[in-house]
Parts: C-alpha cells; sequence; structure tokens
C-alpha cells in the first residue's frame, strides 16, 4: 500500500491496539470504540467526518494517523452475480477478493498472502510464487472495500460468512489474521459471529494449534488425498506434516469447544484422486473426526498437467461417501465468466521465489492448449 511512512495506517489496529494507540496520545482508550465505528460500521477514512470527535483531536488524529485501505484496482461481477475486486497492496502486488450471493447467505472470500508460500501442485496461486504476508490493514480492508461496494450495513448485511480461501496460507500469517478476525467479529464493526468466519489450511498443525488456542472460528482443511503417498504429491507440505498428525490436530481443535465439525476440501482430479477406493479411504480415514466433505472439481488452468473429473466419477465419489453416512456436498459452479474459481485466484506478485518464473519458462517449452475455468470459492 501507498503509506506515509511517519503516519500509523489505523487499518492496521484492532479494537485493543486502537485503545494502546490512543494512550500513547496520552487520549482515553475509550476512543477506539469511535474509531472503530467510524472506520468499519461507517466505512468513513476522513477523520473530519468522525463528528463525535472533538475537532482538536481530529487534527491531531490526521496529522499523526490515517485510513488507507486497499486500492480497487478492478472490479468484475459475474452474470451469476458473483463479484470479484483485485486490489492493490503495494510494491508490485495486488490480490483478489470474492463475493458470492446466495439467497440465505453472502460469502466474501478473502486472500492472507501476496501470493502463496506453499506450492500445491493443482493450484494456479501458487504457481505465481510468493513476495509477502499481508498486514492486518490488508486483510480486514478486503472487507471494508466489498461492504462500501455492496452498501453493505448493520441493518442490511449482504456479507453474512467470511472465508479466508483466497490467495494464501493464512496460518503462515498468523497475528495479522487473528487480528482481523477480531475486528470481523466486533460488534462495533462487522459484528460475525465465529461460526461464520472460516480459517482454511493446508495443513500446518502448529498453527491449527495455535488458532484453537486464541479464538472461536470454523475450520477447513484441504486435504485432497487420503493417503499420505497421494498428499505428498498434491500438498508438500503433508511430508512435513503427515496426515496421522494432520487428523489428531483437528480432533485436538474440535476438543471440548462448541464447533460442530471440521469442513475437509477435496480436490477431484480425473484419474489422480477420484476412484472408488480413493472414496473409501476416504471414509475410513474422516470416520475419526466429526466431519463435512466439501468436493470440488478440479478447475483446470493453463500450464497444469491434471484434468477435471468426469460428472460421472464425481456422482460415484459422493454417492460413496453419502451411503457411509458422512456429509458430502459438491461444489456449485459459480463466477466462472470472471475466473472467480478456487485455486485460479492470481493477482499480481512480485514474486521471490522465481516459482513464477520456473512455471512461465516450462509453460513456454511445452505450451498446453487453455481450458475454461469453472467453479467458485468453498462455501
Amino acid at each position: 500500500m501507498n503509506t506515509i511512512a511517519s503516519k500509523s495506517n489505523l487499518m492496521d489496529l484492532d479494537r485493543p491496539g486502537l485503545g494502546a494507540f490512543f494512550e500513547a496520545m496520552g487520549e482515553k482508550r475509550y476512543r477506539a470504540d469511535q474509531l472503530v465505528k467510524w472506520i468499519h460500521r461507517h466505512g468513513r477514512t476522513d477523520f473530519g467526518s468522525m463528528t463525535d470527535i472533538s475537532k482538536a483531536l481530529r487534527q491531531r488524529l490526521a496529522d499523526a494517523a490515517q485510513v488507507e485501505p486497499p486500492r480497487v484496482l478492478t472490479e468484475k461481477t459475474s452474470d451469476d452475480g458473483t463479484r470479484k475486486w483485485l486490489l492493490g497492496v503495494g510494491c508490485n502486488n495486488a490480490v483478489e477478493t470474492v463475493f458470492i450471493p446466495e439467497p440465505n447467505r453472502g460469502t466474501l472470500c478473502i486472500s492472507s498472502q501476496a501470493g502463496c508460500s506453499l506450492n500445491c501442485t493443482f493450484c494456479s496461486t501458487a504457481t505465481q510464487g510468493f513476495s509477502r504476508n499481508l498486514t492486518t490493514g490488508e486483510i480486514i480492508g478486503q472487507v471494508w472495500v466489498a461492504a462500501q461496494s455492496l452498501e453493505h450495513t448493520q441493518a442490511d448485511r449482504k456479507i453474512t460468512n467470511v472465508v479466508f480461501m483466497g490467495m494464501g496460507e493464512p496460518l503462515m500469517n498468523f497475528e495479522p489474521v487473528v487480528s482481523a478476525i477480531e475486528l470481523m467479529r466486533d460488534d462495533l464493526a462487522y459484528g460475525l459471529a465465529g461460526r461464520r468466519i472460516t480459517v482454511s489450511t493446508a495443513g500446518l498443525v502448529p498453527g491449527i494449534d495455535r488458532l484453537r488456542e486464541c479464538t472461536d472460528v470454523s475450520l477447513a482443511v484441504s486435504l485432497h488425498g487420503a493417503t499420505d503417498e497421494l498428499r505428498n504429491r498434491l500438498v508438500p507440505l503433508n511430508k512435513k506434516y503427515p496426515i496421522k498428525e494432520l487428523m489428531a490436530a483437528c480432533r485436538r481443535y474440535l476438543d471440548g469447544r462448541n464447533r460442530a465439525r471440521i469442513t475437509f476440501e477435496y480436490t477431484l482430479i480425473d484419474g489422480v484422486n477420484d476412484a472408488a477406493d480413493d472414496a473409501r479411504k476416504l471414509v475410513r480415514l474422516l470416520r475419526s473426526v466429526p466431519s463435512k466433505l466439501n468436493l470440488i472439481p478440479f478447475n483446470p488452468f493453463p500450464g497444469t498437467e491434471f484434468k477435471r473429473s468426469s460428472e460421472a466419477a464425481i456422482n460415484r465419489f459422493q454417492k460413496i461417501v453419502l451411503d457411509a453416512g458422512l456429509v458430502a456436498t459438491v461444489r456449485k459452479t459459480r463466477g466462472d465468466d470472471i475466473d472467480a474459481a478456487c485455486g485460479q485466484l492470481v493477482g499480481q506478485i512480485a514474486d521471490r521465489t522465481r516459482r513464477q518464473e520456473r512455471f512461465r519458462k516450462r509453460l513456454a517449452a511445452q505450451p498446453l492448449p487453455v481450458t475454461v475455468n469453472s467453479g467458485a470459492p468453498v462455501l
């Protein structure tokens, strides 16, 4: 983001952080309540418009701080109502945020990193490499931008759910993610219940345990394979935290807390993990954890070696899981005409890993036909 170095961006501070900011100014901590309301409930960035604060303090704030959300670079709306924003976060980086409206809810899919520090082999976001973690302001700023664009208010809540299923691994950017979550849950800001906020992880076991200790939100795990051999291929993080350790962490996350189940995400890839035997192995694995299964037909992208499973394979896989008594849904296709698909969010990343460069060289050397995008983020 383009910030003035000498000024604090108050988007980066949750209510306790704002309280400390005001104390450092010699003001009372209750001023934080006023700022949270003005910034997040009313969408104000100009201190001059914050009329229940004295003119003198407004001037002091203007001299010492600013309220700077991410900059909207582009905004697209799908024929089905799905909306996608490309948001500039400075240093030649931009991230994508997607809103999916449904009759009874509106889900906002947000990013936690510029790029992704992991390298899941079926995800086009991974091909862009990784630049840096987003700040609290850049994370909550995605909610702020969407709320302003959608005319979200306390009386007319357009955003009912927020999912960390955009770019990045949330648990590798822990403190800013948790601080943003606290603002989402703050009754003076967005007032979302913990169960309406979902953190999705590729399986960072220490982060799962840490998240359990400090907040009460829903957890989703990107599984995609029921054996270590298969998951090592699709989700390289599994080599460090294999399935046995991951499932134990999931059980700990649910233990003694008011959470009904873990959501497991499973991308169905033709000939890779969509066989009947794969489904039966998955059933055996998930019996140990209260869960629901989100089956995601693979969304092809240029250069990928993988293909989408057939409808027959998807239906067969789901039937095996359902017949075993587990909950399993197949994700609907949403926002395919604006490339708002799961695993396909592609912003602008100043890659520090050279992963993007290597992928482009491989794509140029072995060009593949461009495949039509489909799908949408997990709900």
